[in-house]
């Protein structure tokens, strides 16, 4: 696909954004768009974002579980860009600067050491990483109504929205990451209703390997998993939908707990 193109695309996902006005679809009006395009135009809001003052805090991983890929049709995860002003650290979420919320509870791996050269093992993964925690990303759709398929979501920096980080911070030696479990409640009033549960298992088999494949995926645009980046490594179990006034809770075996409130 050429560069205007792939232009004109981000030009539309980069207004969507700040408008809070979802687009169509872009398969369903460029049945030639491919992932590799999708890629590109994520790259150029990258870019674009890097160019105001944002920075990169880190990358998202999406479509870890077989019943995502499967819905999508698709074989493998795909990733996202993470910016500092999407980290809620204070749990509260600006739910009027987004346009469809979903939360999704996960581990997410804080890195000492840059990871690349496109041969990154799980073992790699345990000697980069400075700690793990329990995290809350919040997704959001630029494409209307979460109408998307694989290229749709990529070009939409994997429908990220916002994140935040529990306290509890282990070595990823000292947990067993594919057993952990996670229990993601929504708070109403003195009640707390289990929306869903899941394992570390449910993320490619480990986290560590979902991490894993990130740095070698990334690798083939030659680019690096850097230390001091947070890795969302996917998440545990299905993501519902949030709006304003709504209160959220995951509980994780070894990694306590966190709250995302949505004002």
């Amino acid at each position: 696909m050429d560069k205007k193109q792939i232009i004109s695309y981000a030009d539309e996902l980069f207004a969507a954004e700040r408008s809070r006005r979802p687009i169509p679809p872009i398969t369903g009006r460029d049945p030639s768009f491919t992932t590799d395009d999708a890629y590109a135009v994520q790259l150029e809001n990258v870019r674009r974002a890097l160019s105001m003052g944002h920075t990169v805090s880190g990358k998202k991983i999406g479509l870890t579980s077989l019943a995502m890929q499967k819905q999508l049709g698709v074989d493998e995860p795909d990733y996202g860009h993470l910016f500092a002003a999407m980290d809620c650290a204070d749990g509260l979420v600006d739910a009027g600067a987004l346009i469809l919320p979903k939360i999704e509870a996960e581990l997410a791996f804080v890195l000492k050491k840059d990871l690349r050269g496109g041969k990154v093992t799980p073992e790699d993964v345990e000697d980069a990483t400075e700690y793990v925690a329990g995290a809350f990303e919040i997704v959001d759709s630029r494409v209307a109504d979460w109408k998307i398929r694989l290229p749709d979501t990529v070009a939409d920096n994997a429908s990220s929205g916002r994140y935040m980080l529990g306290s509890i911070k282990l070595s990823p030696k000292s947990a067993d990451l594919a057993a952990v479990g996670m229990k993601l409640y929504k708070i109403e009033g003195a009640n707390a209703v289990l929306m869903n549960e899941g394992v570390g298992a449910a993320v490619l088999g480990d986290p560590r390997i979902s991490v894993a494949w990130l740095a070698n995926k990334l690798w083939g645009y030659g680019v690096a998993l850097m230390a001091g980046e947070v890795v969302l490594s996917g998440a545990l179990s299905a993501a519902p939908s949030a709006l304003k006034g709504d209160v959220f809770r995951a509980e994780f075996t070894d990694f306590g707990s966190l709250e995302a409130r949505f004002v």
